[in-house]
């Protein structure tokens, strides 16, 4: 009996990469250096997005979704960062957190109301970091106050991606702070509340079309209604949420090394030195195979992670496994995939120079490497 390798894909789910990747290299590859220069997605693009029904892949038809699988919400990750990790990402958060916590969390009113926006054209935002409760996010000090009929939020959220083109934004507050992390609740905020509002827009390094905003809650009143399953159950919602989010980092930076890589070995058949192609020689045949080899174990894991999700099975430890490593190789691959180009490399007409720069935030974002090992660590240890 033949097995099927693991990064094997179904038809439909080759059809469903297929067309992402035509999109992506027809629609977004032209507009890349022009979005990263002004730090800003283009607006049609966007639109685009929720076009090619990308924003609601999990989401049942019912509520305008795509009814697909979170394997199929992966490989679009996947296949949007091989031209741009900043559009990829703004579909990632979309898909395995926004619309997640709304499938998973939503009552069936919320879900009537907000998935069809979600899914046809409000952007939306996850709303958990705080300047003094990143890693530790459960020291947060945002507060919702009950005031009878509606909460009353107050505080500010830091580096919150998406955050300039959102609507719905899932915001973290703790209800009953003497509960400790037990009164931690998820709220729905709608961007046109009275005192909500956007703070600074962050420079960053790389992945400059995505936004990444300060959110500022200034005495918003949240009708009850608004609650995310229920008071109290905000660090079940957060943490479960992350745990799915990191397979699509993991996906967005596996989709980068990809991008890279493809760009070296083109740049390879391109370039002459000595009389020759770069490629005849041995020493860059051997760093763009090792380079492809660690590809491959990243996309084993990432792939691995995703099918255990959707068969249902435990995935935590995968996930994390995923995250951190992917990672990893992915910087790996940016970097050394650059000197391929040698000084060219340097400079912005080239497309390694942004992945270089895109791919560090791997590394950080939902959970950073660092906190991925402990989470191993600990399931591992339990296990023993």
């Amino acid at each position: 009996m033949s097995i099927a390798p693991l990064t094997t894909l179904t038809s439909d789910e080759e059809l469903f990469v297929n067309e992402v990747d035509k999109f992506a290299n027809s629609q977004i590859k032209p507009l890349v250096h022009s979005m990263d220069e002004s730090e800003t997605a283009d607006k049609k693009l966007l639109g685009q997005l929720f076009e090619m029904g990308l924003m609601g892949i999990e989401v049942p038809t019912e509520y305008g979704g795509a009814g697909g699988t979170f394997m199929m919400a992966i490989l679009a990750v996947e296949a949007l960062a091989k031209v741009d990790p900043s559009i990829s990402v703004v579909c990632d958060v979309q898909n395995t957190l926004v619309n997640n916590i709304f499938l998973r969390w939503g009552n069936q009113e919320q879900k009537k109301k907000y998935l069809p926006r979600l899914t046809s054209q409000d952007i939306g935002s996850y709303c958990l970091t705080e300047a003094n409760s990143g890693s530790d996010a459960f020291a947060m000090q945002a507060r919702a106050i009950d005031e009878g009929s509606h909460f009353r939020l107050t505080g500010k959220k830091v580096f919150i991606t998406n955050a300039k083109e959102a609507n719905v934004f899932v915001v973290f507050a703790n209800a009953k702070p003497e509960l400790g992390y037990k009164g931690i609740t998820g709220f729905i905020v709608d961007k046109d509340m009275p005192g909500f509002a956007l703070g600074k827009k962050e420079v960053k390094l790389g992945i400059r079309a995505s936004s990444t905003c300060e959110v500022l809650l200034n005495d918003v009143k949240v009708p009850k209604s608004h609650v995310l399953g229920e008071v109290g159950v905000g660090y079940k919602i957060a943490i479960e949420t992350l745990n799915e989010g990191r397979i699509g980092i993991a996906a967005q930076m596996l989709g980068l090394a990809e991008g890279a890589l493809a760009g070296a070995l083109s740049y390879a058949n391109q370039r002459e030195q000595f009389g020759k192609k770069i490629k005849e020689f041995q020493g860059v045949q051997m760093q763009l195979a090792e380079l492809a080899t660690k590809v491959e174990a990243a996309k084993l894991l990432v792939y691995n992670a995703a099918r255990l999700k959707d068969a249902k099975r435990p995935f935590i430890k995968e996930a994390a496994m995923a995250k951190y490593m992917v990672s990893e190789i992915a910087e790996e691959v940016a970097s050394r995939a650059l000197e391929v180009y040698g000084g060219y490399g340097f400079i912005k007409e080239f497309p390694a120079e942004k992945f270089y720069r895109d791919v560090k935030i791997g590394k950080l974002y939902e959970g950073t490497s660092n906190m991925q090992l402990t989470t191993i660590f600990k399931l591992i240890d339990a296990a023993k």
